[in-house]
């Protein structure tokens, strides 16, 4: 089939993150520090991407473990900016991996774009014997093209994963992500697509919720949700500790995301706190600290669990749901 988005505009935004990262020695992949590289010089070094007309922004250089609000509120209005350019196909985000399901959802789930947002990242600094930067970022060209392509994902190791779906489950291997029991979106080989399931669902008129967006603009703060584990001799303290604080900057505590063991279970003692916090106004929710599957609802279920979504998620969920409360 031929590409109708082939010699269309990609606009790529930069982020900072390992794949722009920099070490002092080629066979250094862990010490290196992030974020140092700019963005035009990645895609410079790419050579498949010479052909193709690209917008380059540098919105931030950081790494990824230090995200805050007022950069994901920089890059959604760069996002949105560019997804109304009528010439432009898709956009490709170059970010860090360690909080990259988190943008990606973020991002999703308030302007579920109609056209392709595409993030993508590497395990190596660009300064590695040998990064994967540059092909992540040319499967990330690959996929934005795609014609029938919409919604935000995340592409890394020739995968292609829903933003709704990936989370980072390996500390070093080039292929950290998963995306449990759904799986991936698809894959990309030699430029070209192959799909499992479908694209992200997308907004039916326009190029993105706008209202969305203005929700994300207009917050000074993120509503304060904490998140915490379930563990051996889990008592509670935590909790009391947070419901006996004073606000802060923030504001007060809004929402306890907890990730239960096995199927959302919590300790005991644990649970004892947490209903002593929503008997408080505070909203908790129930996410499960296993790496695979989801809380399945049942009956005597004590506590609201987060719809499948990941701890992280399920707190960016919560804390989103809180914007309108």
């Amino acid at each position: 089939m031929e590409n109708e988005n082939q010699g269309r505009r990609l606009v790529v935004l930069g982020t900072g993150g390992t794949i722009a990262g920099r070490a002092t020695q080629a066979n250094d992949n862990v010490g290196y520090v992030a974020g140092q590289v700019a963005v035009s010089d990645l895609v410079a070094k790419v050579p498949a991407l010479a052909a193709c007309p690209l917008d380059v922004e540098q919105v931030a250089q950081i790494n990824s473990k230090d995200m805050v609000l007022s950069v994901w509120q920089a890059l959604a209005m760069r996002v949105a900016v560019h997804l109304d350019r009528p010439e432009v196909a898709g956009i490709v985000i170059t970010h860090g991996t360690d909080t990259i399901e988190e943008t990606a959802f973020l991002l999703q789930a308030l302007l579920r774009p109609s056209k392709p947002v595409v993030l993508t990242c590497a395990m190596r600094p660009a300064t590695a014997l040998v990064p994967d930067g540059p092909q992540n970022l040319s499967d990330a060209v690959a996929v934005a093209l795609h014609p029938q392509a919409c919604g935000v994902v995340v592409v890394c190791a020739g995968r292609i994963h829903g933003a709704l779906d990936v989370a980072k489950v390996h500390t070093y291997r080039t292929d950290p992500f998963e995306s449990g029991d759904a799986g991936a979106l698809g894959c990309v080989e030699e430029a070209q697509l192959r799909l499992f399931r479908p694209w992200p669902p997308a907004v039916s008129q326009g190029t993105h919720d706008p209202a969305g967006l203005q929700r994300l603009l207009d917050a000074a703060e993120l509503p304060r949700v904490e998140l915490m584990f379930s563990h051996a001799g889990s008592d509670g303290e935590l909790v009391r500790a947070l419901l006996g604080h004073p606000p802060t900057s923030a504001g007060r505590l809004r929402g306890i995301v907890v990730a239960g063991t096995g199927n959302g279970t919590v300790h005991d003692d644990l649970l004892v706190a947490l209903k002593q916090a929503q008997a408080g106004g505070v909203h908790v929710v129930v996410a499960s600290r296993c790496a695979q599957g989801r809380v399945v609802p049942h009956d005597g279920q004590p506590l609201p669990d987060s719809a499948g979504l990941s701890p992280v998620k399920a707190r960016l969920a919560l804390a989103l749901q809180l914007l309108n409360a």
